[in-house]
């Protein structure tokens, strides 16, 4: 499904954070990435999801080189296949949750129908994820550990084939981050969502299929 192939990344003020590194992920898989602050993780999690690009190398998605993508192509790439969670859930304060849930729906054009489905949809993941009381309330009315589950709907509601979880219990409580890890588990099984999850948290990097580190620029077991 997911292919990257001697990716290479350097930044004038770091040097070399990624160096001929490889991965390939199957459709449905859950990998987990750890490594120290600064080693490049991050980088590697914005180069999958067309955020940014390598200085060499290829990212191939499904059969298709993603590098080559022009600008509108690249973001309708991440609207489509990719849902991304942050250590920061990125709550727009001004929407209340359900907003906030819905608001990657009008990214682009899509049919009446289809935009019911997905509510629906939201409707589902907001009670699988414990968070369906929320939906009138405000980012600022809610705990951390809310918000998070709120952002992890969000990212779920195009349904895309790759969730990239960036450090996604970094910011919570030792709780809330067993029941965020708990819940990134079963919604890989139950949706079928692959997943990349970089982390510092040996319980959830322990919960994945596959555990990979990224030490000098290189992924290894």
């Amino acid at each position: 499904m997911l292919k990257l192939d001697n990716i290479s990344k350097s930044f004038p003020q770091r040097g070399i954070v990624l160096e001929n590194l490889y991965l390939e992920v199957e459709e449905g898989d859950s990998v987990s990435i750890t490594g120290p602050s600064g080693s490049g993780k991050s980088t590697l999690m914005n180069i999958i999801g067309s955020l940014d690009v390598p200085d060499s190398g290829n990212v191939i998605f499904k059969g298709k080189s993603i590098l080559s993508l022009l600008p509108d192509e690249s973001a309708l790439y991440r609207n489509t296949n990719i849902g991304f969670v942050f250590q920061d859930h990125l709550l727009m304060p001004h929407l209340t949750v359900k907003e906030n849930i819905i608001l990657p729906l009008f990214a682009s054009e899509i049919s009446k129908e289809e935009l019911n489905e997905k509510q629906n949809f939201a409707l589902f993941l907001m009670e699988r994820t414990g968070i369906s009381d929320l939906g009138a309330k405000y980012p600022g009315k809610i705990s951390g550990g809310e918000a998070q589950r709120v952002a992890l709907v969000r990212a779920l509601i195009n349904k895309p084939a790759l969730l990239l979880a960036d450090e996604p219990t970094g910011s919570l409580d030792s709780g809330n981050a067993e029941k965020m890890s708990l819940l990134l588990k079963e919604l890989n099984k139950e949706l079928g969502i692959t997943l990349i999850v970089t982390t510092h948290s040996v319980n959830l990097a322990s919960g994945m299929k596959r555990h990979l580190k990224l030490e000098n620029g290189k992924l290894v077991n």
